[in-house]
């Protein structure tokens, strides 16, 4: 039986309130709530941004008498660590991350030697059902608060600082969900996310990424926002006809309407989108699709596109494969002979399930 899209989260109770959910207006309401002085949010929004501190009782700053009370009303621990696995050297690391409610999401930490990347989770499943990825095959389960998205953010900050004093450079919406399926809250963790101190974690909007399969209206409304973030579309092939299979929100709106909400976008933010393909052996690796792929983006988008080409992470009983090297080759080959830029994307963690939704899927 073929998987319905969801395009609404079944109806499920968020966590409860915690810092990271409330803008700075929201967190001195709060702030005056608990009968604290005004000064006290900044205070609180310091540590938990600055000094990446979840825990009141670790606020020396934060009177005693107070801690219990800011625990209670701020800072519920939404994230427990269900299981972590390294690869790589330890220069990659996927967490499994286990809810309030017990939903299971993943996040993979990739550390280079320019860069430290974080792929966050915007949904426990999703239900966009594309047919290769082992996430949509669980179907969507809810929606993640603003604060389970941004705490996975603060973990890896966390970690990172205190393994080596490094620091977060680049984020991706890239892990569980499809974020635009969630647009509220990961619009407001993306200003968390941005904002600097002390109401953010001060990352350059220019290294933050949020993918979508092609929710072209959200694409639209995400542009107008002006947050300078980097727009990437899982499109997987360039012609309706296999993308109604691949990708089956295609049927809602095809590659021509995505394209032309990207093009909107690229005009609004003077930002270059992404064109995410994934490689797969005999589906859509053939030389005309290349041609068209090539031929589509650079009337729609000119220069101010770019595809990522990924080498398919095959998932445990899957019927997909990646394409062989000399036919990844090719195809690079041909988008390039279009005058679209195209790369492939550097593959990291098959041998610790790093595929979206492989690890939650394997531990329940």
């Amino acid at each position: 039986m073929k998987q319905q899209l969801v395009f609404e989260a079944p109806r499920r109770a968020l966590p409860p309130r915690h810092l990271a959910d409330l803008d700075a207006d929201g967190l001195a309401t709060a702030v005056a709530e608990l009968g604290l002085p005004a000064f006290r949010a900044k205070q609180l929004a310091q540590q938990y941004y600055g000094r990446l501190i979840a825990d009141p009782q670790q606020m020396t700053d934060l009177p005693a008498t107070a801690r219990e009370s800011v625990a209670d009303a701020l800072f519920p621990k939404l994230l427990t660590a269900a299981s972590e696995i390294e690869c790589d050297a330890g220069e990659t690391r996927k967490t499994l991350w286990r809810a309030l409610d017990h939903t299971s999401f993943e996040a993979v930490l990739m550390r280079y030697p320019r860069r430290n990347t974080l792929c966050i989770s915007s949904q426990a499943g999703c239900g966009m059902a594309c047919v290769f990825c082992a996430t949509g095959q669980q179907g969507l389960t809810r929606n993640l608060s603003t604060a389970e998205i941004v705490e996975q953010v603060r973990a890896a900050s966390a970690e990172l600082r205190d393994r080596d004093q490094g620091r977060l450079s680049n984020i991706v919406f890239m892990g569980m969900g499809e974020p635009l399926a969630n647009y509220a809250r990961v619009v407001a963790a993306v200003r968390r996310i941005t904002a600097p101190a002390p109401h953010g974690f001060g990352i350059s909007p220019r290294g933050v990424t949020v993918s979508t399969v092609g929710l072209a209206p959200a694409i639209r409304k995400l542009a107008d926002e002006q947050l300078g973030v980097t727009l990437a579309v899982s499109l997987h092939t360039p012609d309706d006809e296999l993308r109604d299979t691949l990708v089956p929100v295609n049927t809602r709106w095809q590659v021509a309407e995505v394209l032309d909400a990207a093009r909107y976008f690229a005009d609004v933010t003077g930002r270059r989108v992404s064109i995410e393909y994934a490689l797969i052996r005999d589906i859509n690796d053939q030389p005309w699709r290349a041609d068209l792929l090539g031929k589509k983006l650079h009337k729609a988008l000119g220069q101010l596109v770019h595809v990522n080409l990924i080498p398919l992470n095959p998932t445990p009983g899957s019927q997909w494969d990646a394409s062989p090297k000399p036919v990844e080759r090719e195809f690079v080959r041909r988008v390039r002979a279009q005058g679209v830029s195209c790369t492939v994307r550097d593959t990291r963690g098959q041998e610790i399930a790093a595929a979206c939704g492989q690890l939650a899927a394997e531990q329940g």
